[in-house]
């Protein structure tokens, strides 16, 4: 389960960033995750919770906003979404494509006290 290592890494860049503007609790954290990053949203939750305990981000939300798989073909030059689970042009139907968007994970923002 990558899930927590993942969690640990967000929380490790997050809570100095926290620290280092004079918060004593973190609220919020808002990710950003890519459908094809192989990050689970519900496991990303479940692992934070347990990531977070005992430190200033213990009673955190963590809000998740999806990425959609984007492609620039490279037979057409369509840029845009795709659907994932067919991952072929839609305007030519090639395969010949350049994944551009959905592979990613961030930190897009805190919110602290």
């Amino acid at each position: 389960m990558h899930e927590l290592a993942i969690a640990e890494g967000i929380l490790d860049a997050a809570i100095p960033e926290a620290q280092r503007h004079g918060a004593k609790r973190v609220l919020e954290v808002r990710l950003k995750i890519g459908e094809l990053s192989g990050v689970l949203p519900y496991y990303m939750q479940e692992c934070f919770r347990i990531a977070a305990a005992g430190t200033i981000a213990e009673s955190a939300q963590l809000k998740i906003e999806r990425i959609g798989v984007e492609i620039l073909c490279r037979d057409c030059g369509y840029e845009g979404p795709v659907d994932r689970k067919k991952i072929r042009c839609p305007n030519c139907g090639s395969a010949e494509l350049k994944l551009t968007r959905g592979r990613e994970y961030y930190v897009d923002s805190l919110e602290v006290e």
